[in-house]
């Protein structure tokens, strides 16, 4: 009967009763997806391998949502690599003061293995910043005692500028079973460029060979530079009993030369050398101060048997003191200047490098090309800050130089670049990047420290460095960026043909 009338009901009112019954789907279908909802957060709310707190939850590009459940197999291996320097100069930076309130960096529920006298247990291991946390209302609650900010929870959020460096510009030990330690390396670079843009300064200070043994040593280089006129060079070699360096600090001794970060931030470089041939001494006594959020965080690349790390803890600095050779001197006064750490295999290895200022952009580039990269080349990256700290970065396929100059290295004829470009495009994110190369010097590296012992011939083997004028044009986050200014670049060349 009822379905008697049911159909009677379609048949006298048809239009009106398909309405009643898509309405109804309508209700139903919301009800049930309301349902779904509110069960999925009462899941999540008592599962407690979720990352919870806040408003936003920050994971690597590419992440399966999924993954937020950081305890679970999925998660075994979540990470975000550089997860300072993203707390620091993106999340929690001045750029972003008006849109961030906190940040609150966490891990939850990782695998840990503890260790002890009786055995090896597998543990779930969580972590996190206690002021933070308890901010966006993800504080774990403790059982016994207080869960409270403590100096390492200060010493990552807000460390002073000793601290800063000392983490990023602290020296290494070879890793362990480095196939070749003796072609290890690793040093602090310096350059400081005059007011008058026609007289520089480069200045290294550097460990090489096997540390962990007796086969290695310390060396200081000095090289001063007139714009197109004359290049003198000053070294000096130190056997490993009078060379001291620190994995805790950018702190090394070199003989009577050191490099000594003072305890609010600022390098103190000295360093004395010889001129061969006319004896010649050099005394270069400067402080660097880099200038606030302006550093790259580095990375280490691994391939096979080789290592390269790099860091730039001062890629916009100023260097006030002298550079003295014999009895004359140079005075400096807030003159620009870099510095950056090298570590790593360098024996037949080269790059692409290059740092200016543009306006109240800094600009950093490069590339590292390990002995094993003929058959292809990495893209090159070019990394951006201003005032306020990071920028932009980009992955430029290719640096196109243009080899118009002629310079003569230990009488060989080298092609070297008089200009160059760097382009790339991120999204809706363009920068265009052109170098003009004022003055080149070249190097031949066979012999040097960093390739003693290599085995064949070197391919590029001449060591190129350039100063120059860099400018950039783009559009980032929608806004145009543009400027001008100096800077200094490698690259390698083999001889003209």
């Amino acid at each position: 009967m009822i379905a008697l009338l049911a159909l009677r009901q379609l048949a006298h009112r048809p239009w009106r009763s398909l309405l009643l019954l898509i309405g109804f789907g309508l209700g139903a279908g919301v009800m049930i997806v309301l349902l779904a909802i509110g069960q999925a957060m009462l899941e999540q709310a008592r599962d407690t391998a979720l990352v919870g707190g806040g408003e936003i939850t920050v994971l690597p590009e590419g992440m399966n949502l999924e993954v937020m459940k950081t305890g679970g197999v999925g998660g075994l291996f979540f990470s975000i690599d550089h997860a300072r320097f993203i707390d620091r100069q993106l999340l929690d930076a001045p750029r972003l003061a008006g849109a961030v309130r906190v940040v609150a960096p966490q891990i939850v529920a990782k695998l840990a293995y503890l260790r002890t006298r009786t055995g090896e247990y597998a543990v779930q291991a969580s972590g996190d910043i206690p002021s933070r946390s308890a901010a966006v209302g993800a504080l774990s609650r403790a059982i016994t005692g207080q869960w409270v900010d403590d100096a390492g929870d200060r010493r990552w959020v807000a460390p002073t500028r000793y601290e800063l460096y000392s983490d990023m510009d602290h020296f290494h030990l070879p890793p362990p079973g480095l196939a070749d330690a003796a072609s290890w390396g690793e040093w602090h670079y310096f350059n400081v460029l005059a007011p008058d843009a026609r007289h520089w300064a480069f200045i290294s200070l550097m460990v090489g060979g096997d540390i962990r043994g007796g086969d290695w040593g310390g060396r200081v280089t000095v090289t001063l530079r007139t714009k197109g006129g004359a290049t003198r060079r000053f070294a000096a070699e130190s056997p490993p009993g009078a060379v001291h360096l620190s994995t805790e600090s950018p702190d090394l001794r070199i003989g009577t030369s050191r490099v000594t970060l003072l305890n609010d931030g600022r390098y103190h470089v000295q360093a004395r050398a010889t001129e061969p041939g006319t004896g010649a001494p050099v005394l270069v006594d400067l402080v660097v101060t880099g200038a606030p959020r302006a550093w790259f965080p580095g990375a280490t690349l691994s391939s096979g048997a080789f290592t390269s790390g790099y860091v730039v803890p001062a890629l916009r600095a100023s260097a006030s003191g002298r550079i003295c050779v014999r009895e004359r001197c140079t005075t400096y006064a807030s003159a620009q200047s870099y510095h950056d750490h090298n570590w790593g295999v360098w024996r037949d290895v080269r790059w692409e490098w290059g740092a200016a200022r543009a306006g109240a952009f800094t600009l950093l580039y490069g590339r590292v090309e390990p002995p094993d990269s003929l058959a292809a080349r990495t893209p090159l990256f070019l990394y951006l800050v201003d005032s306020l700290g990071f920028r932009a970065l980009f992955r430029p396929q290719r640096i196109a130089y243009s080899d118009a100059r002629v310079i003569t290295v230990n009488g060989v004829r080298v092609h070297v670049p008089q200009a160059a470009v760097l382009a790339a495009v991120r999204g809706d994110d363009t920068l265009r990047v052109t170098l003009a190369i004022q003055d080149a010097i070249g190097t031949d590296m066979r012999g040097t420290m960093l390739h003693r012992g290599a085995r064949g011939a070197v391919r590029d083997p001449y060591f190129i460095q350039m100063q120059g004028r860099a400018t950039l044009d783009g559009w980032i986050g929608g806004a145009r960026v543009h400027g001008e200014g100096n800077g200094f670049f490698e690259t390698y060349r083999a001889a003209e043909p």
